[in-house]
């Protein structure tokens, strides 16, 4: 754990010098870190179904593999998102090989997932899906405004991919929602859902719950009437704080335990 992140969690906490914190896990062992983060990716679909973000073929959420990290871990094709369990996974390599697992996988997961991890090296998860709220806002074409301090973790951290042609199936598609994106947390994609990404799954599917939801309060912020908006210093200052490493890691973990009382069998 870097000291920048176990500064941060002793500034917005109280009883730190007291009591243990929670952080990231670390590891000295690949395997055991590759166990683990399959692991959290199988919660995170978990996550997914008991927020309702699961319909029909739709939705993925990926994985880079911490020990050959050009290829990927996704879900399989045509299950059913709160019965997954980490033997169900299924690991892909950037040409469409797959190498671990015994399922078909979805080709928009592919064709999206795989250009996005080419283009940033720097993001390991990333969570995509169409929720009621993300394809209503998604419809409008326009950024997230800063009309909450949540929703100012997007602020000048997104973009809006608005060239939709169909059913994502060309790798070529996949490269302009990676342009898109640049080196931005979110894309919303325009008639289509939203797309985060993250250095860990658990910040990739906290952000993804998170924009959704603030795709909903600014739906109905719009049909009340006029919207107060946080100034740029203020929305910038606070975008700086929770859209963090550690914060955006510490958004999942209460969904996590949700998830793990409910049923821990996703860990096998």
């Amino acid at each position: 754990m870097n000291s920048h992140m176990m500064e941060q969690a002793k500034r917005m906490t109280i009883g730190s010098e007291k009591y243990k914190l929670p952080m990231p896990a670390t590891f000295s062992d690949p395997l055991e870190q590759r166990e683990y983060e399959k692991q959290r990716l199988a919660a995170g679909f978990r996550a997914f179904a008991l927020k309702g973000f699961d319909e029909g073929l739709a939705g993925h959420i990926t994985l880079r593999d911490c020990i050959e990290p050009e290829t990927f871990w996704v879900n399989p094709v045509g299950m059913y998102f709160g019965h997954i369990t980490v033997s169900d996974l299924v690991r892909v390599d950037h040409q469409g090989n797959i190498i671990e697992g015994n399922s078909a996988i979805n080709n928009a997961a592919f064709a999206i997932h795989s250009r996005i991890h080419h283009a940033r090296p720097d993001v390991n998860a990333i969570a995509h899906a169409h929720t009621t709220y993300g394809r209503a806002f998604s419809a409008s074409g326009e950024l997230l405004a800063p009309i909450s301090q949540d929703a100012c973790m997007f602020y000048q951290n997104h973009s809006v991919f608005n060239a939709f042609t169909g059913v994502v199936a060309e790798l070529s598609e996949g490269d302009m929602i990676a342009e898109s994106l640049a080196d931005n947390t979110a894309v919303i994609l325009q008639n289509h859902g939203l797309l985060t990404v993250a250095k860990s799954v658990d910040a990739a599917v906290a952000n993804f719950v998170m924009m959704d939801s603030c795709c909903h309060s600014q739906l109905l912020a719009q049909a009340a009437g006029n919207m107060q908006l946080i100034s740029d210093e203020i929305a910038t200052k606070t975008r700086h704080f929770n859209g963090s490493d550690l914060v955006t890691w510490g958004n999942f973990q209460p969904l996590f335990q949700q998830v793990l009382a409910q049923d821990s069998r996703f860990l096998d």
